[in-house]
């Protein structure tokens, strides 16, 4: 039966991808007061970059030029399927805070070490990292920084604030 813990781990994991990696300043994508920010028709996988389409507010991970911001975890994705146990999708039409500056634990596709600079995956939001005006295939850089080193797949701090 799916749903029931199948696993005990000892030590808890020190962070989520989208967590807030620090107190340190932080900044909001200003959108239409109106409406707000909500998610695009796929929803929007947090832990990830994202773009706005100005013309309705929808955000989506998927884009041209560089992303307008990064997906924190602020406990607004949503469990849709039964047998889920987890899920990082904010559903299509949810409202959400999409960040142009701040700390953030992200995971990354690559092996990352401390002051490369933070791609965007133009098709997912997912994140790589590689040398300052570097091309990445597929990719495009962001303004944010990598804070701390790790393997391919694993978390990392990135950061705006240098």
């Amino acid at each position: 039966m799916a749903g029931f813990q199948n696993t005990v781990t000892v030590n808890p994991a020190y962070a989520v991808e989208g967590d807030f990696a620090s107190d340190n300043p932080r900044a909001n994508v200003l959108n239409s007061p109106e409406d707000g920010l909500t998610a695009g028709a796929d929803g929007v996988t947090i832990g990830r970059f994202a773009w706005v389409n100005q013309a309705d507010q929808t955000v989506r991970n998927n884009g041209t030029g560089a992303p307008d911001g990064f997906v924190a975890r602020h406990m607004n994705a949503l469990i849709n399927a039964l047998t889920a146990e987890a899920s990082m999708l904010i559903p299509a039409g949810r409202t959400l805070a999409l960040h142009s500056k701040g700390d953030f634990w992200a995971k990354t596709k690559t092996v990352a070490t401390v002051g490369q600079k933070v791609f965007a995956s133009t098709t997912t939001g997912e994140v790589s990292t590689g040398a300052a005006g570097a091309s990445v295939g597929g990719h495009v850089e962001t303004a944010f920084v990598v804070a701390t080193a790790a393997g391919a797949n694993e978390l990392i701090k990135i950061t705006t604030n240098k």
